[in-house]
């Protein structure tokens, strides 16, 4: 038999999430983050999606090239960068800018023949990964503007580390309020458009739009607010994670189920089997109690995820039957509330999708 296991897209919602960023920033110019895949939602059924959007973020310059294979024009920016003077020459190929985030970058931009590429000044302003440090900013930008090997104006941007954590809702709500402090103090005065704001910052942090908003997770229906999901924000889940009962088997009492018995039955009951695993990218440390649903109503996960199955609690679900449907999540099952279980986020369950899962348009 096949795998009944699918990850339905639903290029309406990305649509819908489009609109709401629109309207949460509309002075800014929005970036759609289609890294990873799409979020694993598969970059080419997200860009045609978002084909709306006023540019593209991706990592790499290979995913630069897979979007203008679908013909779009917008910008496209290599939020990594370049390495080496062959990637300088695949940018002008495929016409995508690029983030300069260290001076190493900068002298291969003032030797630079050929087009200029456009280029975004990344500065650290507390994430402490990438990008220039505040007190650099200003040389790196004069050096920049000059060079031979860039076109048009220089974009000021920043990352966040916590935006997440939204204004007044606890200490760590002051390291974006100390960031946006910082990149304002190492900007003033510098021309150009400015950018901040990640899906984090779009929700809840309105000053940080500025001319650019590069949201990611929101688009395709994900939060990473503690406590919040995206539908409380009026998003809609842009994937269905779903699969089929295999089997519906009775057990008694003090039998246990699963790899290492980790779980008991507390009474005679119902177990189902369902056809999805950590093979398809579904979490194996999603203990028991995590939620699914089974023909649409509430259930819980059961016993150790394992590669090809899980096994599901059908105590109120007597009239199930093998080939009913199973949600892992999506519409009326977040895919918030599956992470917070596994202790992890909703963009690793998306991104962790695997190649077997069967990608269908919604």
């Amino acid at each position: 038999m096949s795998r009944p296991v699918t990850a339905t897209i639903h290029a309406d919602a990305m649509r819908h999430n489009l609109g709401v960023v629109r309207r949460l920033a509309p002075s800014s110019r929005v970036m759609a983050m289609v890294k990873a895949d799409g979020y694993g939602h598969g970059m080419e059924a997200a860009v045609s999606a978002l084909r709306d959007a006023d540019a593209f973020g991706v990592a790499s310059i290979e995913d630069a090239e897979r979007i203008r294979a679908l013909g779009l024009e917008q910008p496209v920016l290599v939020l990594s960068g370049f390495d080496s003077t062959e990637d300088l020459d695949r940018l002008r190929r495929v016409r995508a800018d690029s983030i300069v985030h260290h001076f190493a970058q900068l002298d291969m931009l003032e030797q630079a023949g050929g087009e200029p590429i456009g280029c975004w000044l990344k500065i650290d302003t507390g994430m402490h990964r990438l990008g220039f440090a505040p007190e650099r900013a200003r040389e790196a930008h004069a050096r920049l503007s000059a060079a031979r090997g860039v076109a048009g104006e220089v974009v000021l941007m920043s990352h966040f580390a916590s935006s997440d954590e939204f204004e007044g809702t606890s200490a760590n709500s002051r390291q974006t309020r100390d960031q946006l402090q910082v990149f304002a103090e190492a900007t003033a005065g510098l021309p150009g458009p400015r950018s901040l704001a990640n899906s984090a910052a779009v929700l809840g942090w309105p000053g940080s739009h500025a001319d650019w908003v590069r949201p990611g997770g929101a688009l395709y229906g994900m939060s990473v607010v503690e406590g919040k999901t995206a539908t409380d924000f009026g998003l809609r889940p842009a994937m269905t994670f779903a699969t089929r009962l295999l089997a519906v088997n009775r057990i008694r009492k003090g039998e246990r189920v699963g790899y290492s018995a980790t779980w008991e039955a507390p009474e005679d009951m119902a177990i189902g089997v369902a056809a999805a695993g950590y093979g398809d990218g579904y979490p194996r440390l999603a203990p028991a109690g995590t939620p699914v649903l089974v023909g649409g109503a509430p259930a819980r996960v059961v016993g150790r995820v394992s590669m090809d199955l899980m096994t599901i609690d059908l105590r109120r679900h007597p009239a199930a039957r093998p080939g009913d449907a199973v949600v892992m999540w999506g519409d009326g099952l977040p895919v918030e509330e599956v992470a917070a279980a596994a202790g992890t986020i909703a963009y690793e369950l998306t991104c962790s999708i695997t190649r077997r899962v069967d990608f269908v348009e919604g």
